[in-house]
Order: C-alpha cells, then sequence, then structure tokens
C-alpha cells in the first residue's frame, strides 16, 4: 500500500470508530433520557448516524449507490423529528408556562 491509500484507510477505520462510539452513547441517552423531547432529539440524531454510516461505507467501497438512499433518509429524519419534537415540547411544557383559557386571568 502506498502512503495516500494508508491514509486513506487510518481515517475511514477512524470514522467507523467514532460512528459506533457515538451509537453506543446514543443508545445511553434513549434508555435514560430524561424527557421524551430527549428520546426523540436521540432517535433523530441515530437518523444522523444511520447516514453517516452510509456515507463512510461509500467512501471506503468508492460507490455513489447510497447517496440517493442517504438524502431520502435526511428527509424522513428531519420531517420526523421536527413533528415528534413540535408534539412533545408542547405536551412536556411546565404547567405555569401554557396559556390560561380566556376570561380566566384575574383568577388564582
Amino acid at each position: 500500500m502506498s502512503g495516500p491509500e494508508t491514509v486513506d484507510r487510518v481515517l475511514m477505520t477512524a470514522a467507523v470508530v467514532v460512528i459506533v462510539v457515538a451509537g453506543a452513547l446514543l443508545l445511553v441517552r434513549i434508555s435514560r433520557g430524561p424527557s421524551m423531547l430527549d428520546r426523540a432529539i436521540a432517535l433523530d440524531v441515530c437518523a444522523a448516524l444511520i447516514i453517516a454510516g452510509l456515507g463512510a461505507k461509500s467512501a471506503f467501497a468508492r460507490d455513489s449507490f447510497y447517496f440517493p438512499i442517504m438524502l431520502v433518509l435526511a428527509f424522513l429524519g428531519f420531517t420526523g423529528s421536527v413533528g415528534i419534537a413540535r408534539f412533545i415540547a408542547v405536551r412536556d411544557r411546565p404547567l405555569s408556562s401554557q396559556r390560561r383559557p380566556a376570561g380566566k386571568e384575574g383568577e388564582k
């Protein structure tokens, strides 16, 4: 192997190791997350890690087959996380910051 091929292989291996470590930490966040919003964000990061893994595989194999799949996963991950975060953020809002019903402003 030449010098650039060795550097390329070392960088690819480092990228895969970082993705695996991030995936392990992500599983911890999903299982221990204090709120549902933390878990929803962790699932969004999971989609990003899958995309990163496909990108590393595609770069390692020098094949562009996975690029359309990565694009679709990015779109689905974004729309899914926005939808989930929107509903969970409203549900997890503390009672003191929620709006009071009309006509009840003077009451405690």
